[in-house]
This record gives structure tokens, C-alpha cells and sequence, in this order.
């Protein structure tokens, strides 16, 4: 059903020329990737490298078909527009928003963070040469959005009041503050604890999936956590990161908590979820039912759980930053919503 469509084809050959950058090069789209890093110095090489193999992975006709064969797409030019206004944390977070718009038939007035924007127009370029009809369905506004059907905003807890206050009339779907947290036993094998360093560090840990604050038991020797996660501490060269570290340990340090810290990462007692950049929060546990509890309880504050055994709908360590096409945020099937309108 999907094999003829022909946007789903402009996305698997975008896939294909994503694919083809990440093993061969291409001057002028490695020149986007440095005006990406200018722009935003979070943005480095290595991360956007990372950001394209994995959009070039998922970008595939198994996958896309995979995907979109549970729902029907629209082919009845019933086309709505629908403001999207992405974030920037991480690059290109609001392209699976932009790919559900355009698959579900729809156009897109797409408001870009001004910390991401030069990947995602430039994307749409050669998306537009694949599948030429859909210059029509692609608009990028710098001023506030206009004559749209629906909203998709993704913002903090404090922009989404704003959010629901001005979309709050129209269908919408409106993304407030959420972190990744992990569960360790003391029983994790030291890959997997190297592993779990890519969910923190991955993007210097600015994702809503990045695991921010992890679960110990009572007696946990971090000294194995700190050994595991060892390999990353590189990241300290980062200046951005490096400042934020300094910056951190020293108002822990100035307002007398007790933190633990290797030297690039500092890890610090808090009930909370969002911590600061450099920071991990880390709560102790009795009790493994009890912990699923306060979990389900504070479930509006987390996006993943990532852990070996813990959960169902649990991610395994090093996956946090990989999701499937159908990994929603917040669990909420943006592709459902966008066909119902």
C-alpha cells in the first residue's frame, strides 16, 4: 500500500542520500554540517554524524513500510496545515514530527528552534528534488505561525503554558519537560554500564531522552559505575560542556551538598529529574516494587526508562538515543492524530 506512495519514496531516497554522505561525503552538504556547528557549537561533528547515520537507518523502505502499513494514509487531498514549533536541543528532533505531517498528507508551517536552523531546510531541499509536489507542503515561518488547522508544539514546562493558552482551541498536541532515568541493580555487566554512557553523554545529555538521574540500591558502589563510564571522559574537552561542569560543581560544592564526581561527571543526591548539564541525579531504593510505584506515579515526567529487566516497555542500555519510527514522544501517536483531522 505504501510502496507507490510516492512521498514515502522521497523519504526512502532522502534515506539513501543521508546513507550516502555518512559512507562517501559530499562537499556541499558537509558545508550544512559546519554552518550547523557555527551555529550551535552543542552541535558537533561527531554528534551530527551520529544524528544522520541513525536517520539513515530508520529512512529505509522495510522500515518506513513497517511503520506506516498499521495505519491508512490520506490520499483524498484533504490536506490541513499544521504549525509545528520544534525544539533544539538535539539536531533535527522535530524531523519525525516533519515526517509524520508529510506522510499523514498534510503541509507543514514548521517554526524552527533558533538553535536548529540550518539542517532541517536544507534536508527539505532534497527532499523537494526527490518529490517536487511537496514545495507546496513545506513552509518555514520566523514570525508566529498563521492560518494553520493543528498544532504540534514542543516546548519546557514553562513555554507549554504559553502553548495551551494560544493552540489550546485548536487539535494540538503540546510536549512539556520530560528525562530519561535508569534503574541499576548493582548486577549490571560492565558493558552494559559502558553502555549506559552513551544515553548520558550522547549529545552532552541535552536530549528529553537522555538519561539524566539514575536509581541505586541502598548499598550501590559507584566506583564500578564510574569505571565503566570511564571511556567518555573526553567529553570534558568540550568547552561548553567543560564550563557547565565547572559551573555546576561549584554551586554544589558553595551550597555544602554532598556530590560525587570523577572529574567530568558530577553525581548528586536529588529527588528531581532534570539535571544540569554535567550533572547526574541519582536517588537510593529498598525496594524494586516499590520504585515501579513512585515510577507509574511520576510517569508525565519520563519519557524512557532504561534497564535491563525492570520494566516492559523498558530500552536497554546504549539505546535511549535510537528510537523506532514508532517510539512517540510522550506516547502519544502523532500519526494518529495527524490522520484524524
Amino acid at each position: 500500500m505504501t510502496a507507490h506512495n510516492p512521498i514515502v519514496q522521497a523519504f526512502v531516497k532522502l534515506g539513501g542520500f543521508i546513507q550516502d554522505f555518512c559512507e562517501n561525503g559530499n562537499p556541499e552538504f558537509q558545508e550544512c554540517l559546519h554552518r550547523a556547528e557555527q551555529q550551535n557549537a552543542w552541535f558537533t561533528q561527531e554528534n551530527l554524524q551520529y544524528c544522520l547515520n541513525y536517520w539513515a537507518s530508520l529512512l529505509t523502505e522495510d522500515k518506513l513500510n513497517a511503520w506506516l502499513d498499521r495505519y491508512t494514509l490520506k490520499g483524498d487531498g484533504q490536506a490541513k496545515t499544521v504549525g509545528v514549533i520544534m525544539a533544539g536541543n538535539i539536531p533535527l528532533v522535530g524531523f519525525h514530527d516533519f515526517i509524520c505531517v508529510l506522510l499523514s498528507g498534510h503541509k507543514i508551517q514548521a517554526k524552527l528552534s533558533s538553535n536548529d536552523i540550518v539542517l532541517l531546510p536544507y534536508l527539505s531541499k532534497q527532499l523537494i528534488t526527490f518529490e517536487p509536489q511537496l514545495a507546496d507542503s513545506i513552509n518555514f515561518v520566523e514570525g508566529k505561525l498563521d492560518h494553520f488547522d493543528a498544532v504540534i508544539a514542543t516546548g519546557s514546562n514553562n513555554t507549554s503554558r504559553y502553548f495551551e493558552y494560544y493552540f489550546g482551541k485548536k487539535p494540538n498536541i503540546i510536549r512539556k519537560n520530560r528525562n530519561a532515568v535508569t534503574v541499576l541493580t548493582g548486577e549490571e555487566s560492565q558493558e552494559a554500564l559502558s553502555a549506559l554512557g552513551d544515553d548520558i553523554f550522547r549529545y552532552f545529555g541535552l536530549g528529553c531522552r537522555n538519561v539524566s538521574k539514575i536509581y541505586v540500591p541502598q548499598d550501590y558502589d559507584f566506583d564500578t559505575f564510574f569505571k565503566a563510564i570511564y571511556n567518555y571522559r573526553d567529553i570534558i574537552n568540550q568547552h561548553k560542556y567543560a564550563n557547565n561542569y565547572d559551573y555546576n560543581k561549584a554551586v554544589y560544592l558553595m551550597s555544602e551538598f554532598k556530590i560525587l564526581d570523577n572529574g567530568f561527571l558530577v553525581l548528586k543526591e536529588d529527588e528531581g529529574f532534570s539535571s544540569p548539564i554535567a550533572s547526574l541525579f541519582y536517588e537510593k531504593f529498598d525496594s524494586i516494587d516499590t520504585l515501579k510505584q513512585q515510577l507509574i506515579a511520576r510517569k508525565e515526567d519520563i519519557q524512557c526508562i532504561v534497564a535491563s529487566g525492570f520494566a516492559k516497555a523498558e530500552i536497554a542500555p546504549g539505546h535511549s538515543q535510537k528510537p523506532n519510527l514508532d517510539d512517540y514522544a510522550d506516547g502519544v501517536d502523532t500519526l494518529d492524530f495527524l490522520l484524524k483531522l
